[in-house]
């Protein structure tokens, strides 16, 4: 009988594979330069909200989705667009008003996702209003968090680069 000691790196190594599998995928979220500079404007409780709200709805979309389990996801929000003033925008420019002052909102987010089995794949998905006309009853962030949730269910689609 032949002795099968050859298989075990084999072996050790499609465990490993699996077990990385096994794990979700880990989301990390960076501010981008021109972003980081932007963030005393906007408020820098703002802009790491917007950071934390985009890890929790990517992190949400890939719970349901196995195809990325293993990965590690490393995105940067490099522009982020409010529809309404930030708490911080309304103490610097008071003439501002938090109910009648609209803007076109949005989000820019880049990355790369590096996958289980080694491969890395470029990330790319910005979303902005294209009109005032859609702001109508938009809080301070429904754009970006409109952006944060297409990329998300791009991103469990298997989409890694759009627009």
């Amino acid at each position: 009988m032949r002795s099968l000691a050859f298989l075990a790196p084999f072996a050790a190594m499609l465990g490993a594979a699996a077990l990385a599998q096994a794990q979700p995928a880990q989301i990390n979220v960076a501010l981008g330069d021109k972003l980081q500079k932007e963030a005393p404007k906007l408020g820098e409780r703002d802009v790491s909200q917007q950071a934390a709200r985009l890890t929790q709805l990517v992190e949400r979309a890939l719970a349901h989705d196995t195809a990325l389990d293993g990965a590690r996801i490393d995105l940067v929000l490099t522009d982020l667009k409010p529809n309404r003033p930030t708490f911080q925008q309304l103490s610097d420019q008071p003439g501002l008003d938090a109910i009648r002052s609209r803007s076109i909102g949005g989000a820019t987010i880049e990355g790369q996702a590096t996958l289980a089995d080694g491969r890395v794949q470029p990330i790319r998905y910005d979303w902005y209003s294209t009109t005032l006309a859609d702001v109508v009853g938009y809080s301070t962030w429904t754009d970006a968090d409109r952006a944060f949730s297409r990329l998300a269910s791009n991103l469990a689609a298997g989409r890694y680069v759009t627009r």
